[in-house]
C-alpha cells in the first residue's frame, strides 16, 4: 500500500488551486501538525513555529501535537508570541494545566471569537481527544470548528470518525469544519474516514502535507459540512515550513458569502 502512494506521488498534487483571492469577509483557517516543536533538522524550535503561522496569517488554526508526550503534559508553544506577532489566541479549555492543548490538539483564533468549547474523549488503542470550538462572528452567522488528531490503527481511526459522527448529531445545527492530522494516507474505498461521508457528502481532494521535505501522504485534512463553505484545499509550502516540523501546513478560505448562504 505505501509503495502504491509512492509510485503515485507524480500525479497527487502538494497543493490545490484556490478558486478565488480573497475579498473581505473571508477567512483563512488552517491546520498545522507541529511535531512538538521539533524539525526534519531534529532541532526543537517553537519559533520557527510561529514563524511558520505568521507566514500563512490564520484566522483560525488547529495544531497538533503542542505539548510533550509522556508524563505531566506541558506546552511547548510561546503562546505570547502567537498573540503578540500572530494576532491568536487559545480557545479557553475546561481546566487549566500546564498544557497548552486537549490531547495535543488546540485551536488559535482570534481574540473574542470563540463562544463556546468543549473536549471530548475519542474511542480507540491510544489516547485521543477532540476539540469542538464555536466561532462567532461581528457581521453573519457563525460557524463550528471541531479539530482531532486520529489514531494511528486503521481501526481506531474508523471508531474515531464515527464517534464525531455522533457528537456532530448531538449538537445544534450549524456550519461546520472538520480539520487536523486524521493519520489517513489512504484515499480510496479502504480509507477510514469514509464514515465522514454521511455528515459531509463527497470528500473534497487531498493534497499531500507529509512528509514535509517530500510531501507524498495526504494526512492532514480540512472538510466542511456544506458546499460553498470553503475554498479548494491547499499546502502551504515554503523553505521554513520544510523544516520546521515533517508536516507541511495546510490551508483554506472560509468564504463569508458562503456563510451566510449556508444559514439563511
Amino acid at each position: 500500500m505505501i509503495l502504491s502512494a509512492i509510485r503515485n506521488i507524480r500525479r497527487r498534487p502538494t497543493s490545490a488551486p484556490m478558486a478565488s483571492l480573497r475579498i473581505q469577509g473571508d477567512l483563512i483557517v488552517a491546520s498545522y501538525n507541529i511535531h512538538k516543536c521539533v524539525g526534519t533538522d531534529g532541532r526543537r524550535d517553537p519559533d520557527r513555529i510561529v514563524q511558520v503561522i505568521q507566514e500563512i496569517g490564520p484566522d483560525i488554526i488547529a495544531l497538533q501535537e503542542v505539548d510533550t508526550r509522556f508524563g505531566e503534559r506541558k506546552g511547548l508553544l510561546n503562546l505570547q508570541r502567537l498573540d503578540h506577532d500572530c494576532g491568536l489566541v487559545p480557545v479557553q479549555l475546561s481546566k487549566i494545566s500546564a498544557a497548552h492543548g486537549w490531547h495535543g490538539n488546540i485551536v488559535m483564533v482570534r481574540k473574542d471569537m470563540a463562544s463556546a468549547v468543549h473536549e471530548f474523549h475519542l474511542p480507540g488503542l491510544e489516547p485521543r481527544g477532540a476539540l469542538l470550538a464555536d466561532i462567532d462572528f461581528a457581521e453573519g452567522p457563525g460557524v463550528r470548528i471541531i479539530a482531532a488528531h486520529l489514531g494511528l490503527l486503521r481501526r481506531s481511526r474508523r471508531q474515531q470518525a464515527e464517534h464525531l459522527i455522533g457528537i456532530m448529531k448531538k449538537q445544534t445545527a450549524r456550519p461546520t469544519l472538520l480539520l487536523g492530522d486524521f493519520n489517513e494516507w489512504r484515499v480510496g474505498a479502504q480509507s477510514s474516514l469514509n464514515s465522514f461521508r454521511t455528515a459531509f457528502g463527497t470528500m473534497p481532494a487531498a493534497v499531500a502535507s507529509f512528509p514535509s521535505r517530500l510531501p507524498f501522504l495526504a494526512l492532514d485534512r480540512i472538510i466542511a459540512d456544506r458546499q460553498g463553505l470553503i475554498d479548494a484545499v491547499s499546502v502551504h509550502d515554503s523553505p521554513l515550513a520544510r523544516v520546521a516540523s515533517d508536516h507541511l501546513p495546510i490551508k483554506t478560505t472560509l468564504l463569508g458569502q458562503a456563510r451566510s448562504a449556508a444559514v439563511a
